[in-house]
């Protein structure tokens, strides 16, 4: 064998013995190595175990109050629990009783069920908002928002939207076009802490999506002679927020059994329900009052000689209803005259010292006609409303003086449309206070900033002083009308009904 070969037949020999070691180094370590199990929650080790099954099915056969709590079959390790597998020669392994009592130590354990996510839209005067609500099952929610619809909204109409049964309108009625919530709903099956409100009655959390808050504490006992409407007057609501806090009553004048609970609580739902309505209505136009003199009568004659008579304006409208609550502006399509309103007529005798006529009429209205009332002079969602929305003549239609006097307050300095919750002009946004006889003042708010007249001017009756406008607090086009018994705002002044003075 020459030098050559010899050297191959060495190399091939090393080669071998190599391959050799290693295949028995490996085998080595295959033999002695350990498939383990590596324990974390929220991201620190808490040990190595040999079965992960056991760990679970541990947790699972040890949280029997668990169980029984929530009538569920199995309970899963916390939130933040995760286990990797590795391959080690470790020797140091923990015993799955003690990871689950590092477990049962640092965490709270889940049930299967579904994460219920509503994000706000972000508004001018909010920021986006989330919240989350736990249920076992998802349609425990949907039973539940369900009952926050139907609080709002007549279930025989709901009914028929949903299955698209509306019938058509031939005289009057209402047609929902459109319903949705003004909030984002995700549903998404998770994991959920015990630690969690989880909610199993949709009654209980159709009450928390309804008043916002988990207990209904306000309930009041009926006692003998009480109604809805005194019911609703001695707790600062409106009998329409009474109904929809207590959807068994159907009408004002459903009948109280003497010692029923009824909830006095005002709502603050979680959801906020739109409904966009078609509605034909026949609605009120109030008369007018007018005084003429005979001097033919004695200075004491005083008779209504024309009876006055409500005028009936059937209107088509297009409605928006948020919660329950219609908005503030509405949209006349179209108004056909079924009666006309005839003034009442007062004849009065001749001056006691002359012979002059009287101008005539008292307090006139202040907006055009047909009108259309959207809120009226009474509580609102916990504030009193002191005043009367009149809407449905249209964006920058004229706004009249109810009666000659002298302009004390104004503002002009708000944009012509503002949104809900808007601190324009305190709130009020485009407004005008006049100043009349026997210390009346009218204040006429939510204009355009294009007024009609400046401070201190004196106004007639029936002269236009500004514009229907959106501005301020304002949820659409109306006139906010108020009377008050001396200045607004000020010691000793009182805001009064504007309908006492029609």
């Amino acid at each position: 064998m020459n030098q050559k070969e010899k050297m191959i037949s060495i190399t091939i020999a090393l080669i071998t013995i190599v391959i050799l070691i290693l295949f028995g180094f490996d085998n080595h370590f295959k033999d002695h190595s350990k498939t383990v199990y590596q324990v974390y929650l929220d991201g620190q080790k808490l040990g190595l175990i040999i079965d992960q099954n056991e760990l679970l099915e541990l947790i699972n056969e040890e949280q029997k109050d668990i169980k029984n709590a929530y009538k569920v079959d199995k309970v899963y390790p916390p939130n933040g629990f995760e286990i990797k597998k590795y391959k080690t020669y470790n020797e140091n392994i923990t015993t799955a009783s003690d990871i689950y009592n590092k477990v049962k130590e640092k965490g709270d354990f889940t049930v299967k069920g579904y994460t219920i996510t509503i994000t706000s839209p972000k508004t001018e005067e909010k920021e986006e908002q989330i919240r989350q609500i736990y249920v076992l099952d998802d349609q425990v929610f949907k039973d539940a928002l369900e009952k926050l619809i139907l609080a709002f909204v007549d279930e025989e109409d709901y009914r028929n939207y949903i299955n698209n049964s509306q019938e058509e309108i031939t005289t009057v009625g209402k047609v929902i076009e459109h319903m949705y919530f003004e909030e984002t709903i995700t549903i998404k099956e998770s994991n959920i802490s015990v630690n969690d409100k989880i909610y199993t009655d949709p009654t209980e959390l159709g009450k928390f999506l309804l008043f916002g808050k988990e207990e209904v504490k306000n309930n009041y006992t009926i006692q003998k002679g009480d109604t809805i409407a005194s019911i609703s007057e001695a707790n600062k609501l409106n009998t329409k927020e009474f109904l929809i806090a207590n959807p068994r009553f159907k009408s004002e004048e459903s009948l109280l059994a003497i010692g029923e609970e009824v909830s006095i609580d005002l709502i603050s739902p979680i959801l906020t329900l739109v409904e966009e309505l078609h509605i034909v209505e026949d609605t009120e136009q109030i008369y007018e009052k007018e005084e003429i003199r005979d001097n033919s009568k004695p200075s004491n004659y005083k008779e209504v000689t024309q009876a006055g008579v409500t005028g009936i304006v059937r209107t088509t409208q297009e409605v928006k209803m948020t919660n329950g609550e219609r908005g503030q502006g509405a949209v006349v399509i179209s108004t056909v005259t079924l009666r006309e309103a005839v003034n009442e007529i007062t004849t009065l005798g001749k001056k006691a010292y002359g012979y002059q006529v009287d101008t005539g009429k008292d307090w006139g209205w202040p907006t055009n006609r047909p009108y259309i009332i959207t809120s009226n002079f009474e509580w609102r969602w916990g504030q009193f409303h002191n005043a009367i929305d009149i809407s449905g003549t249209g964006f920058g239609s004229p706004i009249y003086v109810a009666k000659s006097g002298k302009v004390v307050q104004l503002n002009n300095n708000c944009p012509n449309n503002g949104y809900y919750g808007s601190w324009c002009g305190m709130s009020y946004g485009n407004y005008i206070i006049v100043e009349h006889e026997n210390n009346f003042y009218t204040m006429y708010a939510h204009l355009t900033n294009d007024l009609q007249v400046s401070l201190g001017d004196t106004v007639n009756r029936g002269q236009v002083i500004g514009l229907m406008g959106n501005s301020g607090s304002s949820t659409g086009t109306h006139l906010h009308f108020g009377v008050s018994k001396g200045l607004p705002h000020q010691p000793g002044s009182r805001w009064i009904s504007p309908w006492s003075l029609y």
